[in-house]
C-alpha cells in the first residue's frame, strides 16, 4: 500500500476506450486531463524525441511548463504482436504510477531528476496502456551525444560522481545506458528514465550491474571511436566513482 502524500492529485476517468486514472504533482497542476497524454491532443506543440528510446516520446510545449511526453513501449520480440499492453496488476504497480512515485522519492534523496508532472493509465480488460508526463531540461545532451562530440573531453568525472550518488541513495536503475545520463553545458548531471527502478539498500550486485550496464552502452554507442578509447574515458567514470562511493556520500 502507497502511503499518503498531500503533493499528490488523483483523477479517475472513463471514456469509450475504457477507465483509468491520472496521479499528478497537485505543485505544478490543479486538475489533469487524460487528453494530454495523446500526442494530438497537443497539435504543433508537440514534436517527437530523435534519440533514444523506442519512438514513444515527444517534447511537448505546455501551460505547466516544457515536458516530456512518454508512452510505455515494449521492446524485444514481444513487441512485434504487442508494442504497448501489460498486464493488468492493480494501479499501483502500472509502469507509470511506479516511475511516478519511485522519480519523486529519488529526488527527496538528493540525486538530480526531472520531476515527474503526471502519470496515466488506461485500463482495458485485462492489461493496461500507460504514459507519463515529465518536465523537459533546457540545454542538456546524452551523455552518449557527448562521448560522440568530446570524446574524452566528455563529463567523465560528473558522470562518475552522478552514478555514485544515486546508488547511495539506493536507485537500482534498470536500465542505466548512456543515453540516460544528461548533462548541461556547466557538466551539471541528471539520471533520467527510472522506468522498472527500485530503492534497495546498497549492495555490491546491483551496483556492478548498472555500472556494466552503462559500460556496454558506452562500447555499443561509440561510432567511430576505438575501443581503447572508450575503455580508457569510462575507468576516468569508474575510478571517480570508487573514489565518492569510498567517501560515503
Amino acid at each position: 500500500m502507497t502511503g499518503y502524500d498531500a503533493t499528490e492529485g488523483l483523477t479517475p476517468f472513463r471514456d469509450a476506450s475504457g477507465y483509468g486514472a491520472i496521479l499528478f504533482d497537485l505543485t505544478r497542476v490543479r486538475q489533469a486531463d487524460p487528453e494530454w497524454f495523446s500526442p494530438a491532443y497537443w497539435d504543433g506543440k508537440a514534436r517527437p524525441v530523435e534519440s533514444g528510446g523506442r519512438g514513444g516520446a515527444w517534447f511537448v510545449d505546455a501551460p505547466f511548463g516544457q515536458s516530456v511526453l512518454r508512452r510505455y513501449l515494449r521492446g524485444g520480440l514481444v513487441a512485434r504482436f504487442n508494442r504497448d499492453r501489460y498486464l493488468w496488476r492493480g494501479a499501483d504497480d502500472t509502469r507509470s504510477f511506479a516511475e511516478f512515485r519511485l522519480t519523486r522519492a529519488v529526488a527527496e534523496k538528493g540525486v538530480p531528476v526531472p520531476r515527474p508532472i503526471a502519470a496515466c493509465y488506461r485500463r482495458e480488460g485485462l492489461y493496461y496502456r500507460a504514459a507519463i508526463l515529465i518536465e523537459r531540461l533546457p540545454d542538456v545532451r546524452t551523455l552518449a551525444d557527448r562521448a560522440m562530440v568530446a570524446g574524452d573531453g566528455a563529463p567523465w568525472e560528473e558522470a562518475g560522481r552522478l552514478v555514485a550518488r544515486a546508488h547511495r541513495a539506493g536507485l537500482d536503475h534498470a536500465d542505466l545506458n548512456a543515453h540516460n545520463l544528461l548533462f548541461d553545458t556547466t557538466g551539471q548531471g541528471w539520471v533520467i528514465d527510472l522506468d522498472r527502478g527500485r530503492m534497495h539498500i546498497p549492495a555490491t550486485g546491483w551496483r556492478e550491474r548498472n555500472l556494466k550496464r552503462l559500460k556496454r552502452s558506452l562500447l555499443k554507442l561509440r561510432g567511430d571511436r576505438p575501443v581503447e578509447a572508450v575503455e580508457r574515458d569510462f575507468a576516468r567514470l569508474r575510478d571517480t566513482y570508487d573514489r565518492i562511493w569510498a567517501r560515503g556520500y
